[in-house]
């Protein structure tokens, strides 16, 4: 098998996805349960994460500001705070009002951590304690701030600029501001020195993630629980991006959408150079991640993501995804394409239209599936095993499904005929499945045919679950049925086998099967 090339590089000449947005989003950290407010921008490559930081625009570059402040006998300082050491969290600027002192030093921002008050550090101060120093520090208070870019979840504060007049209602607990600043609008304080740092909020890049081999997940890792409103993005090499957190259901799906469509585009770009490089019997159909969810005697396993790919005669399961000729080398495990069943668990209805027939039509664009329940397609392998995975969106279950229709067509329309030993009787045998000519079994020592019909004749089976079928068919002169019992060391790959043959005859004949997998050649008789 020829396993050249490369899923890393993309020329620059190749198409790319056209999709790109931006928007705010809520970005939580599990491990610290602090959230902060993002920017997103969604390129055709990456996706770029934003949190707002205070920067020195000229004369310094401390992270640490020092700012004085004049109270004023008509007002106070101007601001308001939350948090405290008795809960855990720093002392933080949670107001600062308009045109007031702390509003026109230009130093001063929503989000601050208090860090000193006249010299004094207060890291480690109550919340009451800082508030009786802010109060009784005289007409001239010497604040020591530095911006906070993760908020603890509970003193989670207004997105907004300073000088932004804030009317939300924060809880008395943890918000003191009454004593700190007056009614009246103050004097505007004297022109700062020249060389004076000034400062401002900005949107920073915090993360840029490539979005080549990336995927999407709606839920908590290794679990079947659907986050709400959230999702997670993650790099090829497993890097995540934290939890994103949007307002309204429709936003999330919005975001969903655009940024794995944006995955997708590129992954087919990747399959299409590395098909360059492959020969004709060893072409990539399809790829990509799913989260496989072990089901009966492996249910107590968590779930996990696994890089699935449709390449020639395999179906290949990876832990991560192949960048190079070594890796397509050491899946996970690899099935024969024409050995295996796949298995949509459902089909949604959509306006009273199969919604998997009107994807492929185009006529519906990945609603969220009903009620939270998992999109899920099984790959049933020999000796009754399988494998069950779970995919984001309906368009994705649908692309699957495609895909494996068309990876199987081909792999046929390639191997032709396959044999299989088994017994009869006592006797060991040769039973074979021919695409041109149907079923054949002969006896393996003398070669001698013993019978041979064609897929039209087949017209049902039964088996034991184990090791025997039974294969009726019609005598094409008689009209009588023939049974014919044989017994096989793995029956489920050879049914398996037989499904796949008979699928691809019936699709060979089917002009839209044809057109629609862009598949050459004329359609064979039976």
């Amino acid at each position: 098998m020829n396993v050249t090339g490369t899923l890393i590089q993309r020329p620059a000449s190749l198409p790319v996805p056209t999709s790109s947005k931006s928007g705010i989003a809520l970005l939580y950290n599990e491990e610290s349960s602090n959230t902060s407010d993002v920017c997103l921008r969604l390129t055709r490559d990456a996706l770029t994460i934003q949190k707002l930081d205070v920067v020195c625009t000229s004369g310094g570059q401390s992270q640490h500001r020092t700012v004085v402040l004049r109270r004023q006998a008509a007002g106070g300082l101007g601001l308001s705070i939350k948090g405290g050491a008795e809960h855990n969290v720093p002392v933080v600027i949670s107001k600062i009002f308009k045109d007031q002192v702390a509003d026109q030093t230009g130093k001063l921002f929503v989000g601050d951590a208090v860090l000193q008050v006249n010299g004094i550090n207060v890291e480690h101060c109550t919340h009451e304690e800082v508030v009786h120093l802010l109060r009784t520090a005289g007409d001239e208070v010497t604040i020591t701030v530095r911006y906070l870019r993760e908020v603890p979840s509970f003193l989670k504060l207004p997105l907004g600029s300073p000088g932004l007049d804030q009317s939300r209602v924060s809880s008395l607990l943890f918000d003191s501001g009454c004593h700190l600043n007056g009614n009246s609008t103050a004097p505007p304080p004297p022109s700062p020195p020249a060389n004076e740092p000034k400062y401002e909020k900005r949107w920073l890049d915090a993360v840029c993630m490539p979005l080549l081999m990336a995927r999407v997940s709606r839920y908590k890792a290794g679990t079947d629980k659907l986050r709400s409103n959230c999702f997670e993005v993650f790099a090829w090499d497993g890097a995540g991006s934290s939890i994103l957190q949007f307002c309204t259901a429709a936003e999330s799906t919005d975001w969903l959408q655009a940024i794995s469509s944006n995955i997708s585009e590129l992954t087919q770009e990747n399959i299409k150079l590395l098909n360059k490089s492959c020969s004709s019997d060893d072409q990539v159909v399809h790829m990509g991640w799913a989260c496989e969810t072990p089901e009966g005697r492996s249910a107590r396993r968590s779930s996990a993501f696994r890089f699935l790919a449709l390449r020639g005669p395999y179906f290949y399961i990876f832990k991560s995804p192949p960048v190079g000729a070594t890796d397509w080398g050491q899946p996970e495990t690899t099935y024969n394409l024409y050995e295996v069943l796949f298995k949509v668990h459902k089909l949604w209805l959509a306006e009273d239209c199969w919604l998997q027939a009107r994807l492929y039509l185009g006529l519906e664009h990945s609603p969220e599936q009903p009620d939270g329940d998992p999109l899920c397609f099984s790959i049933l392998v020999g000796h009754g095993q399988s494998h069950t995975f779970r995919v984001e969106l309906a368009s994705d279950l649908a692309t699957w499904e495609k895909s494996f229709q068309r990876a199987v067509f081909l792999e046929v329309q390639r191997v032709r005929c396959k044999s299989y030993m088994c017994s009869s009787q006592g006797s060991v045998l040769s039973f074979s499945v021919d695409f041109g000519s149907g079923f054949t079994c002969s006896d393996v020592t003398s070669k001698t045919v013993l019978w041979r019909y064609k897929f039209s004749q087949l017209k049902g089976s039964s088996d034991d679950g184990k090791t025997r079928v039974k294969l009726l068919f019609q005598n094409a002169e008689s009209k009588q049925i023939e049974t014919k019992e044989l017994e096989f060391a793995n029956l489920t790959a050879v049914l398996h086998c037989i499904h796949s043959f008979i699928a691809a005859k019936v699709a060979s004949m089917d002009p839209l099967f044809m057109c629609s997998h862009s598949l050459p050649g004329p359609p064979m008789n039976s």
